[in-house]
């Protein structure tokens, strides 16, 4: 692994306890330059995870809890008279290297629109005028899968603006025991690096070799969405982009200069899973995941 890499990975894991694979593929997101969906039931560290991953890399962080009232300018900010006449700008939320936003699909419609010019443009609109976001900008969405009484289901469009979507998932026995034991003890977690070095990450993972036989790979698995009877709606090209860039930060992570068909297969399922929608309706978060799977099993990749 990136020695810088594994240092960051192992001061999220000071307080993300036994999900290497979850915060890995987080950081693959953030150097991709791309946002993150987290689908799971309360109480797993999603919160605690994206508020470390800030505070590991010396960024701004804004958390904004998503209910129904809540307005587009809680997201984007305002405008206002001062008291000489001028007009002033106070920035909402959004303002902010990494957005937590939480339970997003309990707000309206046009509050997520407003969320997601910032997700796609790196940009927010207040009164005409356009105000640019902070660099790195990611956005870390958090949604309980399993209470539906009172949420807006989340629009396809804007689903496909989410690099990846993941599930932390139960800890293991082991490291919830691990829980308990530290809970006595309040862990401070430092920065051990600063926005600049992800920038250069990200920049040095754009800049990542990717063979002509693992394209075609990428391009195989993003048809295979299309063409099986399960699947009412294949992966759009913008899901070949999104594979395509995890593929590159991938191989990043495992301190390699050229991406691999591992590095596609080890991104393939969240960065897929929920950019269709299986022939019977909406596909549930775990029923995508083994159409994906079972794609990368009959696959075969090109020599």
């Amino acid at each position: 692994m990136h020695p810088k890499i594994e240092q960051l990975v192992e001061n999220i894991e000071k307080v993300i306890i036994g999900k290497r694979d979850v915060i890995i593929k987080i950081i693959c997101a953030m150097l991709a330059g791309g946002h993150v969906l987290i689908e799971d039931v309360p109480g797993v560290g999603k919160t605690l995870l994206a508020q470390t991953l800030a505070k590991s890399v010396s960024a701004s962080f804004g958390r904004i809890q998503f209910t129904p009232d809540l307005m587009p300018s809680d997201v984007v900010g305002y405008t206002m008279i001062d008291q000489s006449g001028h007009s002033e700008y106070r920035a909402g939320a959004a303002m902010c290297n990494f957005l937590l936003a939480d339970e997003i699909n309990r707000t309206s419609p046009k509050v997520q629109s407003a969320l997601l010019e910032a997700m796609e443009e790196l940009q927010i609109s207040v009164d005409g005028i356009t105000h640019k976001l902070p660099v790195p900008f990611m956005t870390l969405a958090t949604q309980n899968p399993i209470e539906t009484y009172g949420t807006y289901h989340l629009p396809e469009a804007q689903l496909d603006r989410f690099l990846m979507r993941l599930s932390i998932g139960y800890p293991d026995r082991a490291a919830e025991r691990s829980m308990l034991e530290k809970m006595p003890q309040s862990i401070e977690i430092s920065p051990v690096m600063s926005l600049e070095e992800v920038m250069e990450l990200r920049e040095q993972a754009g800049n990542i070799t990717v063979s002509e036989q693992v394209k075609t790979y990428i391009l195989m698995l993003v048809s295979a969405t299309r063409t099986r009877q399960e699947i009412k709606l294949g992966a759009s090209p913008r899901a070949t982009i999104a594979l395509y860039r995890a593929a590159q930060a991938m191989a990043l992570i495992n301190g390699r200069s050229f991406a691999t068909p591992d590095d596609v297969k080890s991104a393939a399922s969240a960065v897929l899973s929920h950019r269709i929608i299986l022939a019977a309706g909406q596909s549930a978060f775990l029923n995508s995941q083994a159409v994906i799977e079972s794609i990368l099993n009959e696959t075969t990749v090109p020599v």
